[in-house]
């Protein structure tokens, strides 16, 4: 039992076995659940109200009061000022987007975008990865592993290159990467191995290999790197005023941001920093649909920290029999087993949370809708679109309600997927989506083709605009 003011402790309240900061083996050394970073807050300086961190805005020039993770460090107290390592991650924006609010069903200025393509290397996990790079630094990590389907491998090689402290080294499955990721991997220097196999095959691996060479791994098992997620929640309710949106919406793989937003809300509440708590909707893409099958349809719960550990396992094994991979046009959230499903229980209990799942034709419909409305977003993204439309149409969501829906890639993540959606060519569209389910862009804003004739184009451009 450690006497320390931060730790590392089990999620299982049964358990409660608790671990320094300085462990990395990230694992319950008791019961072998997950780990939370957890803090005694009475021992620390939380703030006293939420407008607290509005005065760092004040302070840009600070590199730390500039992020748009450590401006809120007294949230995360795991590290001290000089230990903290920012590349200026979480910049990143909360729109209202009113074109795709009249496409999911909800009334004018009641649908949020939380753009989080806008980081360093385009996405999400850049919140995370300045936090478990930070502890990477604390127990004196000199290379770092990530299994990925793209955006943690960019993520990691970006903030490997941009500190020149670690060597990156990434697993990716075969042929399950976008371009758009892999070359980011590839410009920044990492080490990248590709195995036989999926991101599950990978994330086994990874560990295995980590553990054996000691070589630090970021991916989301890793309870420091939930900690810089949770501030994407932190700036979307700085941007709503301090006020808890009625809807989280958020695309769900690993699903280490939902645990992440569920522990920052847990948090805030157990810190009398927030009255009322959002709901929570984790949205799978229709091919990769482990939680809502457990969730949804199966009844899994958190149960006091007990969930039921045979329906998961009886799921998994009938994976394996019946030789079942994930398979979804939305690359990153391409996961069958979820590392991070007994947090994502937890928060869905805390928060009042659903799980539904959609389509690929319903993800890039979605994602069609919001490039439309101007914002570019990666496939996996459009999926919180996709289910929020989905929950609105069953009446899960009210037209009055304030829905926060979060894009947590760039478009240019994956561009092959939204040429092929546009494209004129009947050819590359079957190639890259008729395989995964597509069989219509229903809003496609295709090329026209003309001569090389400048009365034709003149009559087009009349024609068309």
């Amino acid at each position: 039992m450690t006497t320390e003011a931060v730790f590392q402790r089990c999620i299982h309240p049964h358990c409660g076995a608790t671990l320094g900061v300085d462990e990395t083996a990230f694992a319950c050394p008791r019961c072998g659940g997950l780990l939370d970073v957890a803090y005694d807050w009475a021992r620390l300086t939380p703030p006293k109200s939420l407008r607290d961190f509005e005065a760092k805005w004040s302070q840009r020039t600070d590199p730390l009061s500039f992020s748009g993770v450590w401006r809120f460090r007294e949230l995360l107290p795991f590290a001290s000022p000089e230990q903290i390592l920012t590349i200026g991650e979480g910049q990143t924006i909360l729109q209202q987007a009113d074109i795709v609010a009249g496409y999911v069903g909800v009334q004018p200025g009641k649908l949020f975008l939380q753009y989080e393509g806008q980081n360093p290397s385009g996405s999400f996990k850049d919140n995370g990865m300045t936090a478990a790079f930070t502890h990477a630094r604390m127990v004196g990590a000199r290379r770092a592993a990530c299994a990925s389907t793209g955006n943690t491998s960019a993520s990691l090689a970006v903030f490997c290159s941009a500190t020149g402290l670690m060597r990156a080294i990434i697993f990716i499955g075969s042929g399950k990467i976008s371009y758009g990721k892999l070359a980011q991997a590839l410009d920044h220097g990492a080490l990248t191995v590709q195995i036989a196999g999926d991101f599950d095959d990978a994330m086994q691996r990874v560990q295995q290999v980590s553990r054996r060479l000691g070589i630090y791994l970021v991916n989301s098992i890793n309870p420091f790197r939930l900690e810089g997620q949770k501030t994407v929640m932190y700036r979307v309710l700085e941007a709503l005023r301090w006020e808890a949106p009625d809807w989280i919406v958020v695309p769900g793989g690993n699903l280490g941001n939902v645990s992440a937003f569920g522990k920052a809300f847990i948090e805030l509440a157990e810190l009398g920093l927030l009255k009322r708590l959002p709901r929570l909707a984790v949205i799978n893409a229709a091919g990769a649909d482990t939680f809502f099958k457990l969730f949804g349809q199966a009844n899994l719960r958190w149960e006091g920290g007990k969930p039921a550990k045979q329906t998961i396992e009886e799921y998994y094994r009938h994976l394996d029999a019946e030789k079942i991979r994930a398979s979804t046009i939305a690359s990153a959230i391409e996961i069958n087993r979820p590392v991070n499903l007994p947090k994502a229980l937890r928060a869905l209990d805390r928060c009042g949370g659903v799980v539904r799942e959609a389509s690929d034709q319903d993800i890039l419909d979605a994602k069609a809708k919001v490039g439309a409305g101007g914002l570019g977003c990666e496939p996996a993204s459009a999926a919180s679109v996709a289910g929020a439309r989905k929950l609105r149409q069953e009446g899960i969501i009210a037209p009055n309600d304030r829905v926060v829906c979060i894009l947590t890639g760039h478009a240019l993540k994956d561009p092959t997927a939204t040429v092929a959606y546009h494209t004129t060519d009947q050819k590359t569209f079957e190639e890259v989506l008729g395989t995964r389910g597509v069989r219509r862009a229903t809003y496609a804003n295709r090329a026209v083709q003309v001569p090389n004739d400048l009365d034709e184009i003149i009559k087009a451009i009349e024609v068309y605009s």
